[in-house]
């Protein structure tokens, strides 16, 4: 089959003059792309490096970064981008592991991701599931020639690298800044001159956006196509202030994972907005809910398995079929709904409660910033709820009021028994909550 390099190095045939990537100050056309893409795939050659072999590398947002990934595989290798920042120790042990590893034909990445469970997994992305994830992408979102797509993520995770597919696929240009501590630089790449632009923000970020800059978002509100979330939940509360913010722009919410790919998406600004909602299978997959309650996927999007673990690979692919530990439901509409994640539901009294949802109903309040509900021990149901909250700009924690608001709005057993103050919550380098972390204190 064609790898996507091949349909890249199409796309710098028919429009070798437009602008590919623009990243800090400088910007690169389809045709040169394509020439230092194929210039450093030779080099790669000629060192001794093709088929059957990985390469480690660090990832960065930067056109550098970019020939380097799609020159590994036009010379027929195994790309393994890794966290810039990652320790020279770490980086040494992940390259030796690649050189070793037997990885199956048809390889094209692997990425590393330890999510919430603290131990490093190789997840092995075939040829094949870069198109399908491009495709369904294509397909769902409708990327076009025209398009700029602002990519601030980091490049060694599936969020924002599966952007870059169907960007370059469809013609469209890449922006790229350097993740969201600065939001003046993210919104500076708005001064491109472009009449659509869309962009994939965590949670967590979209977040700190509607907190710190909300007037700056609305500005630009008739030059954004559309908004893509996923990685964690996103609150209700947040959902709907940022429809009302961007009230022609499409907002998706999307079921995807390192190992599943790219599964389903819904717009939650076409009318319903509805938290937790992923909406239906995109073209190449396909979801279903196990008698567990748990979500299941098949299709062409899915991992090959985890480098050098086949007994890890077995414990969650059995024939075709990818098991994960989500909580989900399918509505009669056939939408996909998220619920949290089995690993985290607190069980209190015999209840089991899922913290995302009280999260969810505390981060409705204006006075709070964030949130992150954790279970402690108790002398008579066993487990409790704790509430730890970071209040809003200028509040301070009400513990009975908090208590009151949550009464109103979830079932009384629910509600946390204990609050206290934080001044941050823990998150993953995604954006989800680190309720690893949480768990061990």
């Amino acid at each position: 089959m064609m790898k996507f390099e091949d349909f890249l190095l199409r796309t710098a045939a028919r429009f070798p003059d437009k602008a590919a990537v623009v990243c800090a100050g400088k910007e690169i056309t389809y045709g040169r792309l394509g020439e230092m893409i194929c210039k450093r795939a030779e080099d790669l050659r000629s060192q001794g490096f093709g088929p059957g072999k990985a390469k480690a590398f660090r990832a960065s947002q930067t056109i550098d970064f970019l020939i380097e990934y799609f020159a590994v595989h036009l010379s027929g290798g195994v790309s393994v981008p890794l966290e810039g920042s990652i320790p020279e120790s770490r980086f040494r042990e992940i390259s030796s592991f690649a050189e070793k590893i037997d990885v199956p034909e048809g390889t094209a990445d692997i990425l590393f991701t330890t999510g919430t469970t603290g131990k490093g997994k190789g997840v092995m992305i075939s040829h094949e599931a870069i198109m399908a994830n491009t495709e369904n992408l294509v397909d769902a979102h409708g990327y076009s020639q025209g398009l700029v797509f602002i990519v601030s993520g980091p490049l060694n995770h599936i969020g924002s690298l599966s952007k870059v597919f169907p960007t370059l696929l469809s013609g469209g240009t890449l922006h790229m800044t350097d993740g969201m501590k600065d939001l003046k630089a993210f919104f500076k790449a708005f001064d491109y001159p472009c009449g659509k632009f869309a962009s994939f923000l965590v949670p967590a970020s979209l977040r700190m956006m509607l907190s710190l800059c909300a007037d700056e978002l609305e500005r630009h509100a008739g030059a954004i196509d559309f908004i893509e979330t996923g990685a964690a939940p996103m609150a209700l509360a947040d959902m709907e202030r940022l429809c009302r913010i961007l009230p022609g722009s499409r907002l998706y919410n999307t079921y995807a994972s390192t190992e599943t790919g790219i599964i389903c998406t819904y717009d939650y600004n076409s009318g319903e907005c509805i938290a937790g909602c992923l909406g239906r299978p995109m073209k190449h997959s396909k979801v279903f809910i196990t008698d567990d309650g748990t979500i299941a996927c098949s299709g062409k999007t899915l991992m090959s398995g985890y480098a050098g673990d086949e007994e890890l690979t077995r414990s969650v692919m059995r024939g075709g079929i990818l098991y994960t530990h989500d909580n989900g439901m399918i509505d009669s509409c056939g939408r996909l709904h998220l619920s949290g994640r089995a690993d985290d539901v607190i069980n209190v009294g015999g209840y089991k409660v899922s913290p995302v949802e009280i999260e969810d109903a505390v981060l409705s309040s204006p006075d709070v910033k964030d949130c992150v509900c954790v279970p402690v021990s108790h002398p008579v149901t066993g487990s409790a709820l704790k509430l730890l909250v970071v209040p809003a700009d200028g509040k301070d924690l009400d513990k009975r009021g908090m208590a009151r608001y949550l009464a109103s709005r979830i079932e009384a057993y629910k509600v946390p028994l204990l609050y206290e103050k934080t001044d941050c919550v823990r998150r993953t380098y995604n954006g989800k909550i680190d309720r690893k972390h949480y768990r061990k204190g």
